[in-house]
């Protein structure tokens, strides 16, 4: 496995809802990502998010492109999130899964594995850590 690490930057819009989405408080947003560090590049997903108001609690899954140069390998792919979170301070509070879609590599990744980590600061600035292989 090798180690990469390095910070992003994020938009986030909301896209028009379904019927569906309106009346089960699902909420649909759009992200593009620009990505400094170990990967260099952008990245394009879509998210859902599910809560409960009465307990704070949410859920979201997500699915995002990539492309750019991963330590100098040019290509793209795929990542699957998959998270749920508490309103609660202690780290046990949410379980969060990003983790690169099998065989969506293309280019200098054909064939990556791997799964990423997220961490937001109290400033809000993203940073993350991802672990991964090549052929």
């Amino acid at each position: 496995m090798v180690h990469a690490k390095g910070s992003f930057d994020i938009k986030m819009a909301p896209a028009e809802p379904t019927d569906f989405e309106k009346a089960n408080d699902i909420t649909r947003v759009t992200s593009d990502k620009t990505w400094h560090g170990d990967f260099e590049g952008v990245s394009h997903g879509e998210m859902i998010t599910g809560s409960t108001a009465s307990s704070g609690s949410m859920a979201y899954v997500a699915i995002e492109r990539m492309t750019g140069k991963l330590n100098g390998r040019q290509g793209s792919f795929t990542f699957s999130h998959r998270a749920t979170m508490m309103k609660s301070d202690a780290p046990s509070a949410g379980k969060l899964s990003v983790m690169v879609v099998p065989n969506s590599g293309t280019g200098e990744l054909t064939g990556l594995t791997g799964s990423l980590g997220i961490h937001i600061d109290a400033q809000g600035k993203h940073t993350w850590t991802f672990d991964y292989s090549l052929p």
